[in-house]
């Protein structure tokens, strides 16, 4: 069975790549990832020495001072865009390794 994701098989049909369903699953993930950096101290998200973007420290830096409401949702979808660029890989094992195998759900504004 070939599922979206997967190259097809034949020549005949054309891969469109992933689903729609798909990429917002990958693109809420990785959100999700971006607002538990949020919720680093700033001294914990230096000390995990990740080479992020300059951009995306300043949006993370930013959102600590939004306390509440559609202006933090917003900051969250804009870390969100953000961390598309990155590869989340180094991000999630330095978190892991910081947590102690504890992850927090980071709940996102809808």
């Amino acid at each position: 069975m070939n599922s979206r994701q997967d190259p097809p098989e034949e020549e005949s049909e054309e891969w469109q790549g992933p689903s729609r369903s798909a990429r917002k699953r990958d693109a809420e993930a990785r959100q999700r990832l971006g607002v538990r950096l949020v919720g680093l101290r700033e001294a914990r998200l230096q000390a995990l020495k990740l080479d992020l973007p300059e951009t995306l420290l300043d949006a993370i830096r930013e959102a600590r001072n939004i306390k509440k409401g559609p202006g933090l949702a917003r900051q969250y979808q804009y870390i969100g865009k953000l961390m598309r660029d990155v590869d989340p890989a180094p991000i999630e094992a330095a978190l892991e390794q910081v947590e102690g195998g504890w992850s927090s759900r980071a709940k996102i504004p809808r």
